[in-house]
């Protein structure tokens, strides 16, 4: 079977239209239709129902994914052990990175990196930690370097690096800095900011409300703490961010919970049955270098 009209079928899959396949595989609309057409006619039967510009999977479309995936794996997989037998650290490298942990983790990193590896070509997708996960079982990345998932992701290998406590912060002049030890009851009467609900640091600290029965006040929500930063410094509303991100014009909180203190674990995710580029590997050595030395294992 082609892998050349497998890799279109798992980029209309992933898009969910022909256009945009062809915009992922760098191919026009009528290149990718003549591959489907092509494994179709291999497989003697249609993978798709196209209702209008959507294709969606049908019955025999939805048995070819997983054995599609796995095929395409196996290719990726050997061709990178034979690469690899070459001991230069070259290539492409696919890494995705949240905008907190790339602003305030990487630069050094990234800049040790470039200066000893130019001639790896680096491709860094600035994405929501959750969404790492996805890429990384679709084979988009090599690895994630993010917000560790509190609870355990089947089939892949996280690897803490940073232990990353968080505290609630408001600005100067916000009501709750005049009160010295304030419990989770008065924290739930004024407003929040915080990230979006499918994010692991939003489900951190919905569960320490959850433990006291008490609800959240969500003024507005976004997935960049930068921008939750200025939010409460200028008033609007209290939020909790990593404690590296306090400065003059945010006030720490005393907050007194139920629950343990709240972090997040920082670090990086593989998918151990994928075999790493030695660009890859060589990064990992980096960020293994750049690790917390009280970090709990």
């Amino acid at each position: 079977m082609d892998t050349t009209n497998l890799a279109a079928f798992l980029a209309i899959v992933d898009t969910g239209s022909f256009s945009e396949a062809g915009e992922k595989l760098f191919l026009t609309q009528p290149a990718v239709s003549k591959r489907i057409a092509a494994l179709e006619d291999q497989l003697g039967t249609p993978v798709f129902d196209r209702i209008g510009r959507q294709a969606t999977l049908n019955e025999a479309g939805k048995i070819l994914l997983p054995r599609a995936r796995q095929m395409m794996e196996l290719v990726k997989g050997t061709r990178q052990e034979i690469i690899n037998l070459n001991s230069d650290i070259k290539g492409p490298l696919s890494i995705a990175t949240s905008h907190h942990i790339g602003l305030r983790r990487l630069p050094e990193i990234l800049k040790t990196y470039t200066n000893q590896y130019p001639d790896v070509k680096l491709d860094i997708r600035f994405v929501d930690s959750e969404a790492s996960y996805e890429m990384l079982n679709r084979g988009e990345i090599e690895l994630g370097v993010i917000t560790l998932s509190p609870t355990k992701q089947p089939n892949l290998l996280p690897k803490k690096l940073w232990h990353d406590p968080l505290v609630f912060m408001a600005a100067k002049d916000h009501p709750l800095t005049r009160l010295k030890k304030i419990t989770a009851a008065q924290l739930s009467e004024y407003q929040a900011v915080l990230p979006g609900k499918n994010t692991f640091t939003y489900q951190i600290v919905q569960d320490l409300f959850d433990q006291e029965a008490l609800q959240l006040q969500t003024a507005m929500s976004t997935n960049y703490l930068e921008t939750l930063r200025m939010l409460a410094s200028i008033g609007l509303a209290w939020s909790i961010l990593p404690l590296t991100m306090q400065e003059d014009d945010l006030t720490v909180l005393d907050v007194r919970l139920k629950g343990a203190s709240p972090a997040r674990e920082l670090g990086y995710i593989l998918h151990p049955k994928r075999t790493l580029s030695n660009a890859a590997q060589a990064f990992v050595t980096l960020l293994e270098s750049s690790k917390d030395n009280t970090l709990t294992q």
